[in-house]
Order: structure tokens, then C-alpha cells, then sequence
């Protein structure tokens, strides 16, 4: 064995593998990409609030599965080293709204494409993909599901509240009824015609109605 068979190794012999201006494209795509997910992101978020640093972590999610995937397309041993070294990482942070879920596996489904060299299908599938989101996850705002909470004093200005609210409303159903001695407390879920809100003072001031409260809901429901 000579002193250049000691420094010889497939390790030096794969640091050219992927080409510099191969590695620059790739990932200026992926942060353009990521970009790209990072606003729809924010135009479609539904939830109670917004976080910052999970929208990051989509751009920063594309970026780093370009990395990975472009070395383990250029080594096939590394490839093998990579399955079983990210078999053992297990993540225990939870997914509180279902869309985030499809977020994330955008941002690593672009990742794999952009380091497959597929970057018509990357841009194309999230240029269509975004388009599907924006329509579908904004669409008619004014018939989700809101919590109406009412207390009234008595039967007659229950009655009187609940004719009032199914005239302004386009659905109303009673979810919870709470009688106390001397007040009466409903709970509705109502879907509004329009995005006015007036008739929650209107509501308010009806006589034997104490209190007239208007919540949104953002959690799961049925249609």
C-alpha cells in the first residue's frame, strides 16, 4: 500500500458528485418552492392562531429534504446509512389542524422532486396544488358554523330570541339549554346569510334577553 492509497477514498471520490451549479439551482428552486408554500400557508390558516415559526418550518422543510435526497441520490451506500439513521427519529410535536398535515407533506414532496431533477412537475404541482387550496379553504367564509350564546330571563323571551335569531340566520339549531331559577341560557350554532353581524345588538336589546354573545368556531364540522 503506498502513502496515496492511504488518502485515496470513496469519500473524496464523491465530493464532486454533484456539481456546485447543480446544488445552487436546486436549492434556489427549493426556497423559491418553499416560499411559495409558506404564503399559501398563510392565506388559507383557519385556525385561532397564526404560528410564525411553523410557517418557517415548511420553507426550512423544503430546503432540508433537497439536501438529503440530493445525497442520497448521488450515493447509493449513503442512501441505505440515510433509511435506517432516520428510521430511529421519531417526532412527538402535535398536528392540531388537518390541513398542516397536507403543508407538510407538500414541502417534503417538493423537496424529493426538486432533487429528482423533475422541477416541471415541482413547479406545476405546487403552482396547482396552491390554486386547489386558495379556492377550496376560502371559500364562503359566511356559512361557517358560529356559537350563539344567549340568556334570557324567561319562556317568553326565549321564545321571542329564538324567532328573532332563526329570522337572521340562514340555519339555527339549539345545541345546549341551561335553566337556572330566573334566567334561561342557550347555546345555538347558526350559519349566517352574509357576513353583517347587526342583529346580535338588535338581539341584545330585546327585552328579557341579559346577554346576546356571537363566537366564531374554527374546529371540525359537518357541512
Amino acid at each position: 500500500m503506498t502513502f496515496q492509497d492511504i488518502f485515496k477514498s470513496s469519500f473524496l471520490e464523491n465530493v464532486t458528485s454533484v456539481s456546485i451549479p447543480d446544488m445552487l439551482i436546486t436549492l434556489l428552486l427549493a426556497f423559491a418552492l418553499g416560499l411559495f408554500i409558506l404564503v399559501i400557508y398563510k392565506r388559507t390558516f383557519a385556525g385561532v392562531m397564526y404560528s410564525s415559526g411553523f410557517g418557517v418550518t415548511l420553507l426550512a422543510l423544503t430546503m432540508i429534504t433537497t439536501v438529503v435526497m440530493l445525497a442520497v441520490t448521488s450515493n447509493v451506500v449513503l442512501s441505505l446509512g440515510m433509511v435506517g439513521a432516520l428510521s430511529i427519529v421519531r417526532f412527538r410535536t402535535a398536528i392540531k389542524e388537518p390541513l398542516d398535515i397536507a403543508f407538510l407533506f407538500w414541502a417534503i414532496a417538493v423537496g424529493i422532486i426538486l432533487a429528482a431533477g423533475m422541477i416541471p412537475l415541482a413547479i406545476l404541482g405546487s403552482l396547482v396544488i396552491g390554486v386547489i387550496l386558495l379556492v377550496f379553504a376560502n371559500r364562503k367564509p359566511h356559512i361557517r358554523p358560529y356559537i350563539a350564546c344567549i340568556q334570557c330571563a324567561d319562556r317568553a323571551s326565549e321564545a321571542a330570541a329564538l324567532a328573532f335569531l332563526k329570522e337572521n340566520v340562514q340555519r339555527c339549531t339549539v345545541k345546549s339549554k341551561t335553566v337556572q331559577p330566573g334566567r334561561v341560557e342557550l347555546n345555538l350554532e347558526v350559519r349566517l346569510k352574509d357576513d353583517n353581524t347587526d342583529f346580535v345588538n338588535q338581539l341584545a336589546a330585546m327585552g328579557g334577553v341579559s346577554s346576546a354573545v356571537l363566537v366564531s368556531y374554527n374546529g371540525d364540522y359537518m357541512g
